[in-house]
């Protein structure tokens, strides 16, 4: 079965249900011009300045992301293959009276479509990468579309987190830890927002080790500035079993959290 494709089907069903909950607010973004998502909002200490800096946003999905960074003053592109998903960003930034380009195409492709060192920036937000068979091939693209000088910023999931059976009490390791060439199949109606809707769509995700995606950026020549594990995720990932704090949003493990390694931020710059 096409990985692409069922990935793709599984976006388009979800966008539309992303875009309508209170948890992605395109209602705060619309009505307070300076709302930020609580992602880009957590990791504001780590950004630093963005302004007047040229940016994608990779696996943008529905755009909170892309038009937080550029309320900070990044000029930004979004790229995602879902054309669902962008027609919920194109919304957004329209509404929110923001001009944001947005390009359809996988993120393989990206720098076929917008060109060779075009960046300063490329910003990549929490649950992309488990989208992608190959961190390599990811990492040759991140630095093709990067001019010398320019840098990568990543939060992710972590992939300790990943691994771990979440229906499980307490949760325990299940999946690959470490990337594997078949992709892990996945069905049912769940979502990580709160959503009414009715889903079905199935989808294929890969697991990469740190140590994986770290080298597979060394490799392309880049080199690593910061590397930040995190105690906490944006969503609630091991349902029943985790805490939100409200003066972040961020959700941890309600009982010792310091036992699994949720999230990461990672900067590397190209030389």
């Amino acid at each position: 079965m096409d990985s692409l494709a069922v990935n793709k089907a599984h976006w388009d069903e979800r966008a539309p249900a992303h875009a309508a909950s209170p948890d992605y607010g395109f209602d705060r973004f619309i009505n307070d011009p300076s709302h930020l998502s609580s992602v880009v909002k957590f990791d504001q200490p780590r950004l630093g300045s963005v302004t007047g800096l040229r940016g994608v946003h990779l696996q943008c999905h529905i755009g909170t992301d892309t038009l937080s960074l550029a309320r900070l003053g990044a000029e930004m592109t979004g790229l995602d293959f879902s054309p669902a998903a962008l027609t919920e960003a194109r919304r957004l930034v329209a509404a929110a009276g923001a001009e944001i380009p947005f390009h359809e195409a996988n993120v393989y492709d990206a720098v076929e479509v917008l060109g060779a060192e075009s960046f300063d920036l490329v910003y990549t937000g929490v649950g992309a990468l488990c989208w992608l068979p190959s961190v390599s091939r990811w990492a040759q693209v991140v630095t093709s579309l990067l001019r010398p000088g320019g840098r990568l910023f990543i939060r992710e999931g972590h992939p300790m987190l990943w691994g771990l059976e979440e229906n499980a009490t307490p949760p325990y390791p299940r999946y690959p830890y470490f990337e594997h060439a078949e992709p892990l199949e996945f069905s049912g109606e769940e979502t990580y927002v709160a959503t009414d809707a009715k889903l079905s769509q199935k989808s294929h995700s890969w697991n990469h080790g740190i140590g994986e995606i770290i080298t597979a950026l060394l490799d392309t020549g880049m080199r690593l500035t910061q590397f930040v594990e995190h105690d906490s995720v944006p969503w609630c990932a091991i349902p029943g079993q985790m805490t939100q704090d409200p003066a972040t949003e961020e959700w941890r493990l309600t009982e010792d959290p310091q036992r699994v390694a949720c999230s990461y931020t990672l900067q590397a710059i190209k030389e």
